[in-house]
């Protein structure tokens, strides 16, 4: 006799602006997950994704959600300034959350939400999407693998002429991702954070930064953020011993890239070096959503009891990069 199927992990989305709705699309499809609720101050934002989500109850307050004793998750893609006292509402309430990056605007607002998930033994996971992008995935196995042999340094350009904020700065707008995505492949907290940047279009809110960080075992990185530029990239690329790689999210195929390039030393002379320059190539990457794999992850986590990838110390760390830059760009 087949056991019973597990009751459905039941999960709210709140904040229906521009990210939720993608959120509310990928746990409404998930096999064993329950879009119970869908939540927004806007009347209209509710009504059109209940077209789409007929199941699902609306409310313009989030109390209902934390009343509601069936319900085991709350998303959280509100205003960035909100998400720290939020998540913090929702461990209290005795449920898990997920909450889009950054964590908090600062460090202090970060730690009080990871003590309070912690003191509710519930996850907290961070929405670190490039922590979960196949590419990355694979980018992090051949660095651990030391297929790309011992670690030089990383560069991130993530550009392009975009919407202008008023609430934020290219920093905390983009950086996430990037300061993200190194802290993981590189496995280090930074000891030295640098920035420089210009406000051009609007006064005090930088534009355009340019980023450096330092890491323990001797590992830099450099990041280039900006919204206004001719170009739309988002690129990273990691130079080690041995062999070179570059993520660039914006190609169709391909966005992963070996080069087997490097110096070698030449053994005919000491000390002097010649430069190798052999196969490029792209590994098979599986053609699967980012989002869909990040959703899973915190479902599969609510059912085994196990750590996110991106959890809160990870949301944590990012947000502490996050602060040192932006007290380097205030000088």
């Amino acid at each position: 006799m087949s056991e019973p199927a597990p009751s459905p992990v039941r999960v709210g989305v709140v904040g229906l602006g521009y990210w939720g709705p993608n959120l509310a699309r990928n746990f409404a499809a998930i096999p064993g997950c329950e879009l119970a609720w869908l939540c927004d101050a806007s009347a209209e934002a509710r009504e059109r994704l209940k077209a789409s989500f007929p199941g699902a109850h609306t409310t313009a307050e989030i109390g209902e959600l934390l009343a509601d004793e069936t319900l085991d998750a709350v998303v959280l893609a509100t205003p960035v300034p909100t998400h720290a006292e939020l998540a913090i509402a929702v461990a209290q309430a005795g449920k898990h959350c997920f909450v889009e990056k950054p964590l908090a605007t600062n460090a202090p607002d970060a730690e009080r939400a990871v003590a309070a998930a912690a003191q509710a033994n519930r996850i907290l996971m961070v929405g670190h999407l490039l922590e979960y992008h196949p590419a990355v995935t694979k980018l992090k196995e051949l660095i651990d693998g030391e297929e790309l042999g011992g670690l030089y340094y990383i560069y991130g350009n993530r550009l392009n002429l975009g919407k202008l904020r008023a609430d934020e700065n290219a920093l905390w707008s983009l950086g996430a991702h990037d300061v993200s995505v190194a802290l993981h492949l590189i496995g280090e907290e930074p000891v030295e954070c640098e920035a420089h940047g210009a406000s051009y279009v609007r006064g005090g809110v930088q534009d355009v930064v340019f980023c450096y960080l330092r890491f323990p075992s001797g590992v830099v990185a450099h990041l280039h953020l900006s919204w206004l530029d001719p170009h739309k990239e988002r690129r990273i690329t990691v130079v080690g011993a041995q062999k070179m790689a570059t993520f660039d999210d914006m190609l169709i195929e391909g966005k992963l890239t070996i080069y087997d390039k490097g110096f070698d030393e030449d053994t005919r002379s000491w000390g002097e070096y010649i430069a190798r320059s052999g196969d490029t190539f792209s590994p098979r990457i599986p053609n699967r959503e980012p989002l869909r794999i990040e959703c899973e992850h915190f479902v599969e986590c609510i059912r085994s009891g196990a750590s996110p990838r991106s959890d809160g110390n990870s949301g944590l760390r990012v947000v502490r990069v996050l602060e040192s830059l932006q007290h380097a760009l205030d000088g």
